[in-house]
């Protein structure tokens, strides 16, 4: 990280992570009925971590009610393993009985259309819920139909496993029924899409599974950007020093049209045959932040007010993680999600109780990946609110990657997914 230090890495995250704990010190004795409801849609990274710190920060005082359809966590950065064979869907899962135990009033079901006029959230079986202030973290919608061919009946056996989940498992299956000699295609879209690093990272987990069990399979990356989007070198020294002879990477090659029937993918010039094909589409907001008209002119993404992770578009809606038009340098991963949940918490108790945010937030991110089994690498940065751009930018000297592939941080690694879990959800 040259001149910035780990020791000033990890200061700089955790104040930041806590960036936005400063403006809430001052904050009253609870009162004897809360000062406002939030709701929150979306129970992951940036949802999870938003409902507990608004609990918790604001000393009971704001009424909390988290919709998630799903009724556990899972977590997607981990995920990968499951393909690889040394986790299991299991050990990624968590459920949300810390955050009942917070306060945080939990409704399994699915919110269907917000109302920011009347500030109601409508929800599939259930009556429609009112809010003072509404926290959307509804992660990304995939843009099947920019695929040729890629309709409801080819994505049942060409999946993409971007939600950790029964498609990862049915993904896992997939390669285990898959001849020796087979090949395994990952499509990788343009960025910017959710998690920069996890197609990269899946490619050296099924290679391993394949280095082990079908040693004369092969994998095949068809990237559609003109390099590896996320620790290119040390991605590439993975491919070429652990997986020498079973991973192909192929840059410039964006996927125009799939054929379930071939078991092939077709980019502008070649059409290529795999066993098991694992395409991502070019991805989204979700549907509900874009039928809310929350999305930034000629984009596809929500853009917000960085000091209080506020629409730009509706007052009163704060959008979290993958779904937010990422500033400079940001990535959309779940630890960026969880610290700008943090942020917004801390913004809300403030806006609700007559004062201003934090004029200076700090928010870290550091993005683990596992290219073997035991061994991993990361990406970390600081980024700082800058009031002349008015976004967040990141800091010199904080952005940084592993000098080389580590057990060690092997152990960092897992040791940070128990973490983040940890801090959204108990």
């Amino acid at each position: 990280m040259n001149a910035f230090t780990r020791r000033d890495f990890l200061r700089a995250t955790g104040a930041a992570g806590m960036s936005a704990i400063s403006g809430c010190a001052g904050l009253r004795a609870s009162p004897s009925k809360p000062i406002g409801r939030v709701v929150v849609v979306g129970g992951g990274f940036g949802g999870a971590t938003a409902a507990k710190y608004l609990r918790m920060w604001s000393g009971g005082a704001v009424e909390v009610v988290l919709i998630e359809r799903n009724k556990e966590f899972v977590s997607c950065p981990t995920s990968n393993l499951v393909l690889g064979g040394s986790r299991s869907i299991g050990e990624l899962t968590r459920g949300y009985a810390g955050l009942l135990r917070r306060g945080v009033r939990v409704i399994q079901d699915e919110a269907t259309a917000i109302d920011p006029v009347n500030k109601r959230v409508s929800l599939r079986h259930a009556a429609d819920i009112p809010y003072d202030r509404l926290i959307l973290s509804p992660a990304v919608d995939l843009m099947h139909e920019r695929i040729e061919g890629y309709d409801s009946v080819a994505q049942q056996t060409i999946l993409n496993a971007w939600k950790a989940g029964p498609e990862t498992v049915a993904l896992r299956h997939q390669l285990e029924a898959m001849r020796d000699g087979g090949v395994f295609v990952i499509a990788v879209p343009r960025t910017p899409f959710r998690c920069p690093p996890g197609p990269y990272e899946r490619a050296c987990q099924v290679a391993l599974y394949f280095k082990r069990t079908k040693p004369r399979s092969k994998v095949i990356i068809l990237d559609a950007n003109e390099d590896v989007a996320s620790k290119a070198s040390l991605f590439k020294a993975a491919w070429s020093e652990l997986y020498k002879g079973t991973v192909d990477y192929q840059a410039n090659s964006e996927i125009r049209a799939v054929d379930v029937r071939a078991m092939a993918v077709k980019t502008d010039f070649d059409t290529i045959k795999g066993d098991v094909l694992n395409v991502l589409p070019p991805m989204q907001a979700a549907a509900i932040a874009r039928n809310a008209g929350l999305l930034s002119s000629n984009t596809h993404w929500c853009g917000v007010n960085w000091l209080s992770m506020e629409s730009l578009e509706h007052q009163g809606i704060h959008v979290l993680g993958d779904a937010t038009l990422s500033a400079p340098g940001m990535p959309k991963s779940g630890n960026m999600a969880n610290n700008q949940g943090k942020l917004a918490a801390a913004a809300i108790i403030e806006i609700m109780n007559d004062r201003d945010p934090d004029p200076q937030p700090v928010i870290g991110n550091t993005c683990y990946s596992f290219v073997s089994d035991t061994e991993v690498i990361h990406v970390a940065s600081v980024h700082a609110y800058d009031p002349d751009k008015k976004t967040l930018v990141v800091v010199p000297g904080t952005s940084g990657v592993s000098p080389a592939r580590s057990e060690l941080e092997g152990v960092y690694g897992w040791a940070w997914a128990q973490n983040i879990w940890s801090d959204m959800l108990d």
